[in-house]
């Protein structure tokens, strides 16, 4: 293998055309290039951002936590106090006659 990176190294035209096709096969850059266009092969070279897993899985699964709360507020173990108070205001409304009352089905009794 030291042969091969030692023959790449020299200038003749054998080594330059074999640094050539050895860019070409490997999906290098295979012409001499300035910054501001690696910039560009930099960017095209690295993997989308809807497929890199650290910015696909950054956020919090939002539906399922709130299934979750929503059932343990249910059974009493969650106190979401906005939605007490919505409540608390509601069946103000309901007392002071300002809403119909809601008939209770014979299940809910």
């Amino acid at each position: 293998m030291s042969k091969y990176v030692d023959l790449t190294k020299l200038s003749t035209t054998y080594a330059k055309r074999m640094n050539l096709l050895s860019n070409k096969i490997f999906g290098e850059v295979f012409r001499p290039t300035n910054r501001k266009s690696m910039k560009v092969v930099k960017i095209f070279s690295e993997k989308p951002i809807h497929k890199r897993e650290e910015i696909v899985q950054y956020y919090p699964r939002h539906p399922q936590i709130g299934w979750l709360m929503r059932n343990l507020r249910l059974y009493g173990l969650f106190r979401d106090e906005h939605l007490d108070w919505k409540e608390e205001i509601e069946r103000q409304r309901v007392l002071k006659g300002k809403k119909p009352r809601v008939k209770k089905s014979l299940r809910e009794k």
